[in-house]
């Protein structure tokens, strides 16, 4: 959530960063926050008004009463009396405003940043990067799901009796390549770093609210009403949730996080030959990386997180590309994101795998999260950052189209010893 003092101090600049994102909406959005802002803070004033007139009548009271002059000390109380009944209608309306001010607050996406084109459509995204050769022209290999099907690694059917679409279900040797690639990317976060932890899988609103998935995206989350809580779309929301409330001292920072869980999203409208496989599924595993860090430093971290991301996709040897997004193909919460995409050679396709983020304070500001520097009483908010690193099934999609061959898949030599093979073959 943008900060009342950014928008006040930086409207101009918050619009324009805004406009990035191609929304009209959000410049009346940011006025109405602004007028509900002044109105409170008018109210506000009152009440102190209000406040230090009792505050100075029942002085006065005591004086008269000590002076003998009842009728006097009964108009003051009476006046007090008065008093109090509109500082109570005053804080019924300052919770109306409040309230009403943070819906508005609560539609208002991140400013992109500075260096975020404008856009609004996935073609208007900036190509930053490229590693690794296609496949030659002419050459016809197999999508995943049919190799997943001819090397007994996936079954797609099975999933659907047991849950429904989207929901595969891994067998032998493709179940293993799954625990293999999970091992391995946790074993890199921690070279890294990054301290693993496992947390649970259902989250309450507040913690949806704090990293940005609340209220913006409820429709693409599983709720459970008996219980109120949300099944995980991502690790970031409880990783990063463990942080909300809390004070960090400046020593504390950066902060370096990674876990492995299943994911679930309903990804409501979703249909075509882009679900079909492993493209787009509502369980899927994800190893995310989350740092909290002084605000001065998250872009040289996003950085790094980025070059983190870059070292597993060459340890696999898939060719990749990284796309900085434009504003309006952002996620909510983002001030920038980095998209990595591999080449799917059976699909002829980029398939996105990781999504590297900075939202500087953004999440802060809703989890309540600060630092207090050194030899300093003032506490500031930090910056949060995530990235998936890596989500699997179009990881595992593309390794399965781009190393095979006449007889069967190759893994890649850095997987080998957490597979304990190196080959799929009938």
């Amino acid at each position: 959530m943008l900060t009342l003092q950014y928008l006040r101090d930086n409207k101009d600049e918050a619009l324009k960063r805004l406009a990035k994102r191609g929304n009209p909406e959000l410049e009346e959005l940011v006025s109405k926050a602004l007028s509900l802002d002044a109105e409170s803070r008018k109210i506000r004033a009152e009440a102190e008004a209000l406040q230090a007139e009792v505050n100075k009548a029942s002085k006065d009271i005591g004086a008269r009463m000590r002076e003998g002059d009842q009728a006097g000390a009964e108009a003051l109380k009476q006046r007090v009396s008065e008093i109090k009944n509109e500082a109570q209608e005053q804080k019924a309306e300052l919770m109306r405003k409040d309230s009403d001010l943070a819906t508005v607050l609560y539609q208002i996406p991140n400013v992109p940043g500075p260096d975020v084109p404008a856009g609004r459509t996935p073609e208007e995204n900036e190509e930053v990067f490229r590693s690794g050769n296609l496949p030659e022209p002419g050459r016809t290999p197999l999508p995943h799901w049919e190799l997943a099907s001819k090397y007994a690694l996936i079954d797609f059917e099975t999933g659907v009796k047991i849950t429904g679409a989207g929901f595969p279900l891994y067998t032998g040797k493709g179940a293993k390549l799954q625990r293999a690639l999970i091992n391995f990317f946790l074993d890199r976060a921690d070279i890294a770093g990054y301290h693993e932890v496992i947390p649970p899988l259902v989250v309450n609103e507040d913690s949806g609210i704090g990293t940005g998935q609340l209220p913006d995206k409820e429709g693409q989350m599983y709720y459970m009403g008996e219980d109120e809580l949300y099944l995980i779309p991502t690790a970031e929301v409880p990783i990063t949730n463990i942080f909300r409330d809390v004070i960090l001292n400046e020593e504390d920072l950066p902060i370096k996080k990674c876990g492995y869980t299943p994911c679930f999203r309903r990804e409501a409208g979703s249909y075509g030959k882009d679900v079909r496989g492993l493209n787009r599924l509502h369980q899927f595993d994800k190893v995310e990386i989350v740092e909290i860090t002084k605000p001065e430093e998250s872009y040289a971290v996003l950085q790094a997180m980025t070059e983190h991301v870059k070292g597993l996709l060459d340890a696999l040897e898939l060719p990749y590309r990284i796309l900085r997004l434009c504003g309006g193909d952002m996620g909510f919460a983002a001030a920038t994101t980095y998209d990595f995409e591999v080449f799917s050679a059976g699909q002829d396709r980029w398939l996105e795998v990781s999504s590297v983020s900075n939202f500087e304070d953004f999440q802060s500001n809703r989890l309540k999260c600060r630092f207090r520097r050194k030899g300093e009483k003032q506490t500031a908010l930090v910056h949060t950052l995530n990235g998936s690193a890596l989500a699997l099934p179009r990881i595992v999609a593309a390794l399965l189209e781009n190393n095979q061959d006449e007889t069967g898949i190759k893994i890649p030599p850095a997987l080998v010893p957490y597979t304990g093979f190196d080959r799929i073959e009938a």
